[in-house]
């Protein structure tokens, strides 16, 4: 494993710096920890498709969103840790279950382990990247060679709005470099039944009072990345997480700003590469029970 990596960790743009092998590094973890694992079945449908995504979510984070719904693993309050060879294992119990691929949530500070875990088994199925986006390009190009399909967050444009709700005021500067490296690192390739093989979904939520921040990153997407590449727009954000103070993030989102979101994308000539939710996505229902 590589010891810049991890004995001085600087895998992602906090590049702390803490000996992962002994001791806690920002992300809030060290070893290799996982909180769940099972066939999702509420991605997009080019994911989730027929039997479901089998979804491995890693505990810890490098980002602090205030908002987090999965804020007990992101804050590595929950999960257990595993080898590399136990993960390997996890990808043939997915296989094995019927998943239509293996989806890593949240992995980007265990790659060297990931890495690891691919080498002794590679599964058949698509593997999926799903990630915050808050990624080191450099560090991405070590797990992309394993990866089929890129799932990032693409959160907000605003330096301010970064600051307030992720803690990390250049989030747009790092994310723009990631995602940009993401959607155009895999070629698109879908089944004639619509299950994705290969390519990028970029993902959006919709925020409250953020329809603005919304556009322009909608603006910046049409602009910036590969006609290939799909935009999926979330309206499931639910009041949770670390949100005192933040009386504007107290509330579900309106139709009124989702709608003016959307309408935007079908503005710009998105309509066909478009994933849009139900207004009843916003639910503490679809947050996951964790296991460990």
């Amino acid at each position: 494993m590589d010891g810049i990596s991890i004995k001085n960790c600087t895998l992602c743009p906090v590049e702390c710096g803490a000996d992962r092998t002994k001791g806690f590094g920002a992300c809030g973890v060290k070893g290799l920890r996982i909180a769940k694992y099972y066939l999702h079945p509420f991605e997009e449908p080019c994911i989730s498709f027929k039997k479901g995504s089998g979804t491995i979510f890693f505990s810890g984070c490098n980002l602090r969103c205030a908002f987090c719904q999965n804020y007990e693993v992101s804050r590595a309050k929950r999960g257990k840790e595993i080898t590399p060879a136990q993960l390997a294992d996890i990808f043939k119990q997915l296989e094995d279950m019927g998943a239509d691929n293996v989806s890593l949530v949240t992995p980007s500070h265990f790659i060297p382990y990931l890495v690891q875990a691919f080498e002794i088994c590679q599964p058949k199925i698509p593997v999926v990247y799903n990630t915050g986006s808050y990624e080191k390009v450099e560090t991405l190009k070590q797990i992309d060679p394993f990866v089929d399909i890129y799932l990032p967050d693409m959160k907000f444009s605003s330096p301010a709005l970064s600051k307030r709700y992720l803690g990390k005021e250049n989030y747009f500067e790092i994310a723009s470099q990631a995602i940009t490296f993401m959607a155009n690192s895999k070629p698109l390739s879908m089944t004639e039944e619509g299950k994705m093989l290969s390519g990028c979904i970029v993902r959006h939520l919709v925020m409250p009072l953020c329809t603005s921040d919304s556009k322009a990153l909608i603006k910046w997407f049409n602009a910036h990345l590969p006609p290939s590449t799909y935009l999926s727009l979330m309206s499931q954000y639910t009041p949770f997480g670390e949100i005192e103070g933040m009386k504007e993030l107290s509330r579900p989102i309106t139709a009124r700003e989702y709608n003016a979101v959307v309408e935007t994308a079908l503005e710009l000539g998105l309509g066909e590469r478009l994933f849009a939710q139900e207004r009843n996505s916003s639910s503490e229902a679809y947050i996951p029970q964790w296991d460990f």
